[in-house]
């Protein structure tokens, strides 16, 4: 079916498609932030995405033992820890200043990885971006602004381990994997907002527009990466990931109404600016990817 897609629907937009699904999920998630606090709703993403990996791919036993498991256990923590961090900025920050935040990760790895005078500038463009939506938003959520800073960490974190696990894994067995021990190892913070919370994992309705979460945010958007990585290659997705700031603002402007102020919009720019600039001769198709949100 997939092969089918790919060769009638043009790369761009298989790719817009995913990030539109991945910031669909996320919206979808804020609105579940009034049952359950944003960590909760991370975690039950991760169940739901690793309970469709795991009835899709069935990984082989040897993917769960050896070197290659705690690599791909590893892989899969870092990026459960960063769509926890994410999740708690945009129960703070609107959507798109969160994203434009969040890749400040993976454009000063791309700077750390070269040295280029182009990664070089890639970082400036980023850390002024950042700076003009924390004079926004400092004041009034100090707290969004870290927690966006967290998950840009964690996005950093996300691509150095996907690296080692790309040299010597399997791809989406990996990540079904990866996410089946991060949804074992986390699950316990399902009750980190106490009786209330646990309340929401009662209704049947939280825990069906959870699963949808974790087919939008994680599982569409990962299977269209790969789809267009065999299409395009890294270089041209690389600057295909300038999109996902501008499509992030879009989705919370007609989704959530969230407007972007001026310094706002001037910051998002500012990072789309970066995106473009930072080079990728250091990413490989597994790493490449739009994890963030």
């Amino acid at each position: 079916m997939l092969s089918g897609v790919a060769t009638r629907v043009p790369a761009p937009v298989l790719f817009v498609t995913g990030a539109v699904s991945m910031y669909v999920g996320a919206a979808l998630a804020v609105a579940l932030f009034d049952r359950l606090p944003p960590t909760a709703v991370a975690v039950l993403r991760l169940l739901g995405a690793a309970a469709v990996l795991l009835a899709w791919r069935r990984p082989a036993r040897s993917a769960w033992r050896g070197r290659g498991f705690w690599r791909a256990s590893a892989f899969g923590l870092a990026t459960a820890l960063m769509n926890i961090a994410f999740y708690e900025a945009i129960a703070r920050l609107p959507l798109g200043t969160a994203v434009a935040i969040e890749f400040c990760g993976p454009v000063a790895v791309a700077a750390v990885a070269s040295r280029r005078p182009r990664d070089v500038a890639a970082v400036l463009f980023a850390a002024v971006g950042v700076l003009l939506i924390a004079d926004v938003r400092w004041s009034g959520s100090p707290s969004g602004v870290l927690w966006a800073l967290g998950a840009a960490t964690m996005w950093a974190a996300y691509i150095v381990l996907g690296k080692r696990v790309a040299s010597g894994g399997n791809g989406l067995d990996d990540m079904t994997v990866g996410f089946v021990v991060a949804a074992v190892v986390l699950s316990p913070l399902l009750v980190v907002g106490g009786p209330g919370a646990l309340g929401g994992l009662a209704d049947p309705v939280v825990l069906v527009l959870a699963v949808g979460v974790g087919v939008l945010s994680s599982v569409v958007p990962y299977v269209l990466d790969q789809v267009v990585l065999r299409r395009l290659g890294q270089a041209r997705f690389a600057v295909l990931l300038a999109l996902l700031p501008a499509t992030a603002t879009v989705v919370g402007l007609i989704g959530l109404a969230q407007v972007p102020t001026v310094l706002e919009f001037l910051g998002i720019a500012a990072v789309v600016a970066a995106v473009s600039l930072r080079s990728r001769d250091g990413d490989t198709p597994e790493t490449v990817g739009r994890t963030g949100g």
